[in-house]
């Protein structure tokens, strides 16, 4: 539906509160509807029917949030219901389906919270939440090429799986086809935006909020899962060893002291001892004697528009898990890590478990 970021089936969209998610939704919506680009840059290859239930806000609030996403005159493609009785949601979007069965129609519920009914008698709160994950994927797989997006919140603790960030118990998120998790801190453009899915790879990518607009932070999926790599190689690092950092992951085939100096206007000695740091703290490999470059990559990420597989990115760890799938966490498909030998990385070869 979304290259390499949103599938067919039940999608589960799970982010803090006031991080920005609904503003997230409603434009994924109207580009949706008007086959327009998702995150201002990942094309949607065709117009479809868009059911938005926008269950926190009211008519008048969306029609001040399109404005401010400059959406212009929204699609006729795209409806909007911002008012459901507690129990009736299933079967709206069960009609919304059937009406619109031949057009590969989407449903967005904000927030499940606002529609998921309490454990009845006897049922666990894991029951609970994977009967009422079935029942959203029952609705989206009642059409050829139907999703169903729900949008959910976090949880404050999480483990070093991201996959654990979502709020409830693992039947929610068992019950999904995919999972996207939205990232920000409190007053930063910055944030992150990580997709699994049960027919593509993992991948994390960087993106951006600029006033209420989110859009990738680079101008495809794999300029974005880049940028998001290197973003966690500098963070918490001064402007020179983030300079020296990017130019060397700019140049897979290593650098030098005095390509560092030359390129940067600062001294060899310097550009040294910069990157000897870079390299003692994992942030860049040594090729060589002298010779620093990028660390190993990380397999594949997923794209787009019938692209199989999209390249892949420097990342600071030295170990991480034959899928490639993850930056920074342990991998949710196998559970663990894998070693990776330091001259294979050398090599970017793929790791195999």
């Amino acid at each position: 539906m979304i290259p390499g970021i949103i599938p067919e089936g039940l999608t589960i969209l799970a982010a803090p509160p006031k991080v920005g998610k609904s503003w997230f939704v409603l434009d994924l919506a109207y580009q949706l509807a008007s086959a327009g680009k998702a995150l201002d840059a990942v094309p949607i290859d065709r117009a479809r029917p868009v059911y938005y239930l926008a269950l926190e806000d009211g008519r008048r609030r969306l029609q001040d949030r399109l404005r401010a996403l400059d959406a212009g005159d929204p699609s006729p493609l795209l409806y909007f219901e911002t008012d459901v009785v507690r129990g009736g949601v299933l079967e709206e979007c069960r009609t919304f389906m059937r009406e619109h069965a031949d057009d590969a129609p989407v449903v967005i519920i904000d927030t499940l919270g606002k529609v998921a009914p309490p454990a009845g008698a006897g049922e666990t709160d894991y029951m609970r939440d994977y009967r009422v994950g079935g029942e959203l994927k029952a609705v989206a797989d009642m059409v050829t090429g139907g999703s169903v997006i729900v949008v959910h919140h976090t949880r404050k603790a999480v483990g070093d799986d991201w996959l654990d960030s979502v709020s409830g118990t693992q039947g929610l998120a068992g019950s999904a086809d995919s999972i996207l998790v939205l990232r920000r801190d409190r007053n930063e453009k910055n944030g992150s935006l990580s997709v699994t899915s049960r027919d593509a790879v993992e991948g994390e990518y960087a993106v951006h909020k600029e006033g209420v607009k989110w859009t990738l932070a680079a101008g495809d999926l794999t300029a974005a899962a880049i940028a998001l790599a290197n973003q966690r190689l500098t963070q918490g690092l001064g402007e020179n060893s983030v300079r020296i950092i990017d130019f060397v992951n700019a140049h897979p085939d290593g650098v030098r002291a005095a390509d560092v100096a030359e390129a940067l206007g600062i001294s060899e000695k310097d550009a040294g001892t910069y990157l000897i740091r870079a390299h003692k703290s994992g942030r860049i490999d040594r090729i060589d004697r002298g010779l620093y470059g990028p660390v190993g990559s990380v397999g594949t990420v997923g794209n787009g528009l019938g692209l199989p597989t999209l390249p892949t990115f420097p990342t600071p760890l030295h170990d991480y898990c034959s899928h490639g799938v993850t930056i920074g966490a342990t991998c949710s498909r196998c559970g663990g890590w894998a070693t990776v030998d330091r001259a294979q990385m050398r090599r970017r070869q793929p790791v195999r478990l």
